[in-house]
């Protein structure tokens, strides 16, 4: 038989292991919070204006060209002071810091989806012509959390 002040003891050891449980899963969030409000802060392509950002998306899917050869041929080197590369590279790197995010688990995709759905996909397909010739002359793998992104978000287009 069990009595009082064993039940009294396993109670109130329970409530001190809930109450680190809890502690430390707090620790986690507020780290999370931390690490989000860091990146934003640091990261001047999420401080673009929705005006801005706006005009760069529709700048950037209104450009015709075939590949990155061709966008050289037509507007010029990729990181000219030039409208159309301004356009770019904004839109490039505001969807690689959102890639960020979502890779990092510090921003929901399923969250970022529902904001931009359709958009990220139009976008990405846009510009991934060039970001693999950038690829090639960098030989360096750049904007791969932006080409993250567009799969997180692929793949939820197609359970919808």
């Amino acid at each position: 038989m069990v009595d009082i002040q064993t039940v009294s003891i396993a109670i109130a050891s329970a409530s001190v292991v809930a109450g680190v449980v809890y502690y430390a899963l707090q620790i986690r969030h507020q780290n999370k919070i931390r690490q989000t409000d860091l990146l934003v802060r640091i990261s001047p392509w999420l401080s673009i204006s929705s005006s801005e950002l706006q005009a760069a998306a529709v700048r950037t899917l209104n450009l015709e060209f075939t590949g990155y050869d061709d966008f050289v041929k037509k507007y010029g080197k990729i990181h000219s002071e030039k409208p159309e590369q301004t356009a770019v590279l904004a839109v490039a790197n505001y969807l690689d810091a959102l890639g960020i995010l979502a890779r990092r688990r510090l921003v929901d995709v399923d969250l970022i989806f529902e904001f931009w759905s359709g958009d990220i996909p139009d976008l990405w397909e846009k510009i991934k012509p060039l970001v693999e010739g950038m690829r090639k002359k960098s030989n360096y793998p750049i904007l791969v959390n932006a080409e993250y992104l567009y799969n997180e978000v692929k793949k939820r287009e197609q359970h919808q």
